[in-house]
C-alpha cells in the first residue's frame, strides 16, 4: 500500500458532490463517538449511483482497465523485461544491478518482510487506532484501508501470508526445495526457524481475530492484540536479518533466490495479472448493463484480484517500486474530492501520467490518487456490500 499524506475533508467532499447533483444523500463518519466505545457502526460518505450512472460505470471501467494494464506490466517486467531491459527475474537470480552478492538478495527478501510486518502493525492497524485513542474518530475511519468493502482484515492477514510465502518459499500449495527456512534448519537453527513461523502464524491469527469489520471496531481490545503480534513478528524478522548476513553457502543462497522467484514472485504476479484481466471483464459487463447482479459479479472479482496483490506486499521492490506501480494500483487514502470531480465531469484524462516515475512529483501523485484498487472499491462497494443500482 502506497500511503498518501493528506486529510480528506467531509465538507469539501460534500461540496464537490453538491456542485453537480440535485440529490446526493451525503452522509459521513460520525465524529462525536463517545471516548472508549469499542464497537460502533459508522456511516460512510457517499453519493447515489443513480445521480452519476453513466460516468460512474465509465469511470469504473477506466480504472479497471488501468489496473489490468499495470498488473500485466508488472508481470512482464519480472518475467520478460520491458523496453529492451532484461527480465528482473534474471537481474535478481544472477545477482546483477543493485545486487552485489547472493546475501544481498536474501537481505532484500527479508527487508521486504520486515517492511510489510511494520506497515501492517504500525500503519494499517496502528494509525487508525492511534487516531481513535486521540478522539479523532472520523480520521480514524478514513485511515482504515479497504473500509468501503469491509475487506481490511483479509487484506492485512494476506500481507502477513506474503511473509510466510517468502520465508518458506511457498505459494498456493507449491513449495520450493530451497528457502530461508530450510537453510536455517540445515544449519542447526531449526528452533529459530520455528520461532519465525510461530510469529507469522500468531500474527495471522491475531489479525483474523480482530472484531470485524475493522472500521467499525477500531477501539476494540482485539486490535491491540493484533498490533502486538505484528510488532513481535517484526522484531523476530530483524533477528533473522542479522542471521542471514552470516549465511555463507553462496551456491545454496543462489538456489534460494531462484526458487523464491519461480515459486513465489512469478506465480503471485501471474495470478495478479490474470485476476485483474478477469476483473476488467466483469466491470465492462457492469458498464454495459448496470444491475445489482453485475455489481455483485464485479465486487466478487475485485476481491479475487485483491488477494494476489496483498500477498505480494512482502516483495515491493524492483519494478513495482521503480515504475510507480505500487501507488498506481494501491494508493491510500483516496482523494475523494478529486474522485467526485471525475464523476461529475466524466473526464478520465487525469488518471494517466507520463515520463519517468518520481514519487515526489505532485502531478503523478494526483493521477495515482484517483485510480487503483481503492478507487474501484469505492465505486463497487457500499457498507461492505456490492452497490445497488438504486443507491
Amino acid at each position: 500500500m502506497k500511503t498518501n499524506f493528506f486529510i480528506i475533508g467531509i465538507t469539501a467532499f460534500a461540496m464537490a458532490a453538491a456542485s453537480c447533483s440535485k440529490n446526493n444523500n451525503i452522509v459521513g463518519p460520525q465524529d462525536t463517538m463517545p471516548e472508549g466505545t469499542a464497537d460502533v457502526t459508522i456511516n460512510e460518505t457517499d453519493a447515489n449511483f443513480s445521480d452519476y450512472q453513466d460516468n460512474w460505470c465509465n469511470y469504473a471501467a477506466a480504472v479497471s482497465s488501468r489496473l489490468k494494464d499495470d498488473a500485466a506490466k508488472l508481470y512482464k517486467a519480472w518475467n520478460e523485461g520491458l523496453n529492451g531491459e532484461e527480465a528482473y527475474q534474471t537481474t535478481f537470480k544472477e545477482v546483477r544491478g543493485a545486487y552485489s552478492s547472493p546475501n544481498n538478495c536474501i537481505e532484500q527478501i527479508v527487508d521486504g518482510c520486515i517492511d510489510i510486518a511494520n506497515e501492517v502493525g504500525e500503519s494499517k492497524i496502528g494509525d487508525p487506532r492511534d487516531k481513535w485513542e486521540n478522539g479523532k474518530y472520523t480520521e480514524a475511519v478514513y485511515a482504515v484501508e479497504s473500509w468501503y468493502s469491509y475487506h481490511s482484515i483479509q487484506d492485512y492477514s494476506n500481507n502477513i501470508r506474503s511473509i510466510q510465502n517468502a520465508f518458506n518459499c511457498s505459494y498456493k500449495g507449491m513449495a520450493g526445495s530451497h528457502s530461508i527456512a530450510a537453510y536455517l534448519i540445515a544449519n542447526g537453527q531449526a528452533e529459530f526457524a520455528g520461532q519465525v513461523n510461530t510469529a507469522i502464524n500468531t500474527a495471522i491469527a491475531a489479525i483474523e481475530g480482530m472484531a470485524a469489520p475493522f472500521r467499525s471496531h477500531i477501539g476494540n481490545p482485539s486490535v491491540l492484540t493484533a498490533m502486538d503480534a505484528c510488532n513481535n513478528l517484526k522484531n523476530v524478522l530483524k533477528i533473522l536479518k542479522v542471521k542471514v548476513e552470516g549465511f555463507e553457502d553462496e551456491a545454496e543462497l543462489k538456489a534460494i533466490v531462484a526458487d523464491y522467484v519461480d515459486i513465489v514472485v512469478l506465480p503471485t504476479y501471474k495470478d495478479l495479472k490474470d485476476a485483474n484481466a478477469a476483473l476488467h471483464v466483469a466491470v465492462q459487463a457492469l458498464a454495459a448493463n448496470p444491475s445489482n447482479a453485475t455489481f455483485e459479479t464485479a465486487a466478487v472479482a475485485w476481491m479475487a484480484a485483491r488477494q494476489p496483490w496483498e500477498m505480494s506486499e512482502a516483495f515491493l521492490f524492483g519494478p513495482v517500486d521503480e515504475l510507480g506501480l505500487d501507488p498506481n494500483m494501491d494508493s491510500w487514502p483516496l482523494d475523494q474530492d478529486a474522485i467526485k470531480n471525475v464523476l461529475c465531469s466524466g473526464d478520465f484524462s487525469g488518471l494517466d501520467w507520463s515520463g519517468e516515475y518520481d514519487e515526489e512529483n505532485e502531478s503523478i501523485a494526483d493521477a495515482q490518487n484517483i485510480r487503483g484498487f481503492h478507487t474501484l472499491e469505492f465505486l463497487l462497494f457500499k457498507n461492505g456490500e456490492p452497490r445497488k443500482v438504486e443507491n
